[in-house]
């Protein structure tokens, strides 16, 4: 199958190409970005030299829809949104890796401050949290953030437990500069970043109506959470924190089957026997999850780790292409964590 990469230069579409190369049944047909038109990929970045010599092609949809079988976009939000109608109209599948197709319009709207695509458009897509998408997922995909997945893969199993108290949780989350994208700002200038650690967009981040959006999806009865986002001086990796009280007391070994229940099926998806860290994922697709429980408190303290430009942008979304198009769920996503 032939693929085209919409915002190659980008981190994402980076990890695309990287990723893609590994695959069994998919090739990278076409590479296109808004800069650099002309260029070989690998001159531009030495290190894809024999994995991606392509020509960074200027975006032209009806080029890709005559060409290739699937696009991804890796593009910045508002992009995907304005690009999706005339792939829609010829029904070619697309992957947005972005926010634009993951909110209704009103709630995109609010939390991106864009307009949206229109009703018809973004109707046409389907949220797909890899781990839960359910039967045939359609051609038009819409990835999560890399935040949601982390927090919302360490609290789904929580949801209809009858032992939670939704309206206690609260979530820390913290990522690596990478999740901020390319775009120079003055909060990822290195003197800034480096030995620092920076609290950001408390009640504010886009993430936040996501993750909502789909926890009710497993229970409508759970309506908001509590969610702070920091910066660490770090290149890549996401750990999201979630509180969460109990209402009676609970086992280690029983809230290790609250989970097991969910996650016995999904390769990668991994329970850790104590609480995980950014090492154990960097690099790979993996998410992993611990927890802790403090029956004084009565407060489970629950601690997912992902890798936010695979597990949380590029990886999910080639998880998700092997889902629609009925490849193996782990081809191309099989490289363990670089670890150091």
């Amino acid at each position: 199958m032939k693929v085209a990469i919409v915002g190659v230069t980008g981190y994402s579409g980076l990890e695309l190409v990287r990723l893609l190369a590994q695959h069994s049944q998919v090739q990278v047909a076409s590479i296109h970005a808004t800069k650099e038109i002309g260029q070989k990929l690998s001159d531009l970045y030495p290190h894809l030299k024999g994995i991606c010599d392509l020509e960074i092609e200027e975006f032209q949809a009806l080029n890709i829809i005559q060409n290739t079988d699937l696009v991804f976009f890796a593009t910045p939000s508002g992009v995907a949104k304005e690009a999706s109608e005339v792939f829609v109209q010829h029904d070619f599948p697309l992957i947005d890796l972005s926010g634009d197709h993951r909110l209704s319009a009103s709630s995109y709207e609010k939390w991106y401050g864009k307009e949206a695509a229109s009703p018809a458009i973004l109707n046409k897509f389907s949220y797909s949290l890899a781990e839960f998408a359910e039967g045939p997922i359609g051609k038009f995909i819409s990835n999560p953030g890399c935040y949601a997945t982390a927090t919302e893969l360490s609290l789904i199993p929580l949801m209809n437990w009858d032992k939670v108290d939704l309206d206690s949780i609260i979530v820390d989350a913290k990522s690596g500069l990478t999740g901020a994208g390319k775009k120079l700002a003055e909060s990822s200038h290195f003197v800034n970043v480096h030995d620092n650690y920076m609290t950001y967009k408390v009640n504010q981040h886009q993430h936040i109506p996501e993750i909502v959006q789909e926890l009710k999806k497993f229970n409508p009865d759970f309506q908001h959470l509590q969610f702070s986002t920091s910066l660490l001086p770090i290149n890549r990796g996401i750990m999201a924190t979630a509180y969460i009280r109990l209402t009676k007391d609970a086992s280690w070994e029983e809230i290790r089957q609250v989970y097991q229940k969910f996650y016995a099926d999904k390769p990668f998806v991994r329970l850790q026997a104590g609480l995980p860290n950014l090492h154990d994922v960097l690099g790979s697709n993996y998410t992993d999850i611990g927890f802790a429980y403090n029956p004084t408190t009565k407060v489970l303290t629950v601690v997912s780790v992902i890798d936010n430009l695979v597990k949380g942008a590029a990886g999910q979304a080639i998880q998700n292409m092997n889902l629609a198009f009925g490849f193996d769920q782990e081809d191309g996503l099989l490289s363990g964590p670089s670890y150091l």
